[in-house]
């Protein structure tokens, strides 16, 4: 897997909200996109929160198949939950924070997703782009029904409503997905910061490009930006370079850090 991993703060925000975590070594990877809500501070305290707790639940986690796996990445989620809610009810100036949370995993030939809100991770495969997770918003729900199309839905006033946190309440119920990767794959997590400025298309146009992942990264970062860069926009960019036993020999380099922003321009890299 070739790796990379960036948050920017955008063009408007005069902070960042975005956490993110991406670990990759021989037996797999763990990658998190979680975009926090509810003020400056308390937006970054839940993002942060969310990516410590799932990220140290499911380092070890290198068996995907079956259900057990799929509960486990869906406790992890209700514990960031559950930590992040009583944060608001003890601390008054965390009140009404909470955060996306979208966490994909790799390991085995078998990809794992657990997802939270309207962070997003994408899958392209020959070509052709495919968003694996669902929104969780007031928009989707409108297009479900019929009555908004997607074009609509990107440009409607309340296109940035989610119906679904991690923190918000007492529970939470986080969607599971699963699937095998194969060679010359690539995902994409990310932040609404880049989907809200950067359609599919585009997306999918920058993503077949045969540059790094971390050039890739940049340039999905640049392109938000240049459209406007209205939130904080984060994403992680994996390639699946070989499934060949030869390529596991390859040295592993340091691993991304949990909530963490790299500056402008150094995007953080992992080959494994």
């Amino acid at each position: 897997m070739h790796v990379a991993a960036r948050s920017d703060v955008g063009m408007v925000r005069s902070g960042n909200e975005d956490s993110f975590f991406a670990h990759a070594n021989k037996q797999g990877g763990l990658f998190i996109v979680a975009d926090g809500m509810g003020g400056h501070a308390a937006g970054e305290v839940a993002s942060e929160m969310a990516v410590q707790i799932v990220s140290r639940e499911l380092t070890d986690l290198h068996q995907l198949v079956g259900d057990a796996p799929r509960e486990k990445v869906a406790e992890s989620i209700r514990n960031a939950n559950r930590a992040i809610y009583d944060r608001t009810i003890n601390e008054s100036d965390k009140q009404g924070m909470g955060t996306t949370v979208s966490v994909l995993l790799l390991a085995g030939h078998h990809w794992l997703i657990g997802h939270v809100g309207d962070s997003r991770v994408y899958l392209l495969r020959d070509g052709a782009l495919s968003q694996l997770t669902k929104d969780h918003s007031y928009v989707q729900e409108q297009v479900d029904a019929g009555l908004l199309t997607p074009e609509q839905a990107r440009y409607h006033p309340y296109s940035n409503v989610i119906t679904r946190c991690v923190g918000a309440g007492e529970e939470v119920e986080a969607d599971t997905f699963s699937g095998e990767f194969r060679q010359g794959d690539v995902f994409l997590v990310c932040s609404d910061g880049l989907t809200g400025m950067v359609d599919d298309r585009r997306l999918q146009q920058l993503l077949l490009s045969r540059a790094s992942a971390g050039r890739i990264v940049d340039a999905l970062i640049a392109e938000a930006n240049y459209r406007g860069g209205l939130d904080n926009v984060t994403a992680v960019v994996v390639q699946i370079m070989s499934m060949d036993e030869a390529d596991e020999e390859k040295t592993e380099e340091a691993p991304a850090l949990p909530g963490t922003t790299p500056p402008a321009g150094n995007p953080l890299t992992t080959a494994a």
